[in-house]
């Protein structure tokens, strides 16, 4: 009987195919576009992640602000605290056995010309020790002079974006750019670090002397960010307690008054941007999942409609013996094997969607093995909820006014 239950139910799905598939299109629909989301979040965290690991666990970075994200990036939000300066730098680097160095760091959208070419890009204040903390090499040319940094001098650095769209094959150094209305001459070329996380182009960047960033670009004597290595020996938990300690004295915080900067290694921040993309793929996933309702709801009427013009089919199969129970199985497999169909489509289609847009976007493809079946088996819940009332319905004909039906 059961073989014979899903023949049947098989052969009515057949007989009007391209209804059932309309009527399945609201459960391709949404299971497509949880499936596709939630791969979509996973391979961004992911991205994020293996970024974030690359720069090294040594690595701690400080920022005005209180915890948490903020329009600038991680520990932003509080943009009236204080900002740093390079005193705080050298002295995060002088004051603690903890830190090998400190470097002061901060960046400004800015067009970069050479004759006639002109890109945008970002230009990066900063000095020498910040090649050694985030294992940035000068592969061509050499870093910045004491005398540079110290008297704020008009020489750059270029990453490899910029100097192939500026220079093509050209050798760069003691060439000069101008990065908007400041002249300066290139001195070296960065290591090329390549595309980071979702596609953003690491080197796209001009470094120059925090000063001159400070005195020619930024007008003041700001420093937006510090970053921090590890001295050997020690753990990220004491070099952050040590940084914390530090520049609490040194910004006069009393003890019943919060912090108005934050310390934090790449953990923490894989952590909170794995978070947020989390939330995010949750609350896009929840939107896409009232299309499964939507199509449980197509599946429902679709199915009255069936029970209505089947009505004598339903009152032959009575009369010559067929139990209410063995036509509810019927009508409810029916229901369950529309809604099956859809979400095998809508898993298949979600994936590819998921595939293509990892593949532009330069996001790893993490298909979540968990996820799928949750979507094969929630579509089967969802058959076999708005497919009862349905059937119950068929079940429930009497088979002498089911004969007589026209």
């Amino acid at each position: 009987m059961i073989g014979e239950t899903f023949g049947l139910a098989a052969q009515a799905i057949a007989r009007n195919a391209l209804r059932s598939f309309l009527t399945t299109l609201g459960i391709v629909i949404g299971v497509a576009a949880v499936i596709a989301l939630v791969t979509l979040g996973q391979g961004s965290s992911d991205e994020v992640t293996g970024e974030l690991e690359k720069l090294g666990t040594d690595i701690l970075m400080v920022r005005p602000g209180v915890s948490g994200m903020g329009p600038s990036g991680p520990g932003s939000r509080g943009l009236s605290a204080e900002p740093f300066t390079i005193a705080d730098a050298d002295a995060i680097e002088s004051d603690l056995v903890s830190i090998a160095a400190a470097a002061p760091y901060g960046t400004q959208p800015v067009t970069a010309i050479l004759g006639s070419e002109t890109i945008s890009t970002q230009v990066a204040g900063t000095d020498n020790r910040y090649f050694d903390v985030v294992d940035w090499p000068v592969v061509l040319g050499r870093g910045f002079t004491n005398a540079e940094e110290t008297v704020g001098q008009s020489v750059c650095i270029l990453g490899e974006t910029v100097r192939k769209d500026l220079f093509g094959g050209a050798d760069p150094v003691g060439q000069k750019i101008r990065l908007g209305s400041l002249s300066c001459e290139v001195i070296g070329v960065l290591e090329e670090k390549g595309a980071g996380s979702f596609g953003m182009d690491q080197d796209s960047v001009v470094l120059i002397p925090m000063r001159t960033m400070q005195k020619r670009i930024l007008g003041n004597r700001d420093v937006s960010m510090i970053y921090a290595g590890l001295a050997e020996g020690f753990t990220t938990a004491q070099g952050l307690a040590d940084i914390e300690d530090l520049m609490r004295d040194r910004r006069r915080i009393t003890e019943d008054e919060e912090d108005d900067f934050y310390a934090m290694d790449m953990a923490q921040i894989a952590s909170m941007l794995s978070g947020i993309t989390g939330v995010l793929t949750g609350l896009l996933s929840a939107v896409a999942a009232v299309s499964l309702l939507v199509g449980g709801i197509g599946i429902m009427n679709i199915m009255l409609v069936s029970v209505t013009e089947r009505t004598r089919e339903i009152g032959i199969r009575l009369a010559v013996g067929a139990t209410a129970g063995q036509v509810m199985m019927q009508f409810l497999v029916e229901a369950v094997m529309l809604s099956l169909l859809g979400g095998v489509v809508g898993i298949g289609l979600g994936l590819v969607i998921a595939a293509v847009t990892a593949f532009n976007m330069a996001i790893p493809f993490a298909p979540n093995a968990s996820v799928v079946i949750g979507a094969f088996l929630f579509s089967a819940l969802v058959g076999v909820v708005f497919g009862y009332f349905p059937a119950r319905r068929a079940a429930r004909l009497d088979p002498i006014e089911a004969l007589r039906h026209q």
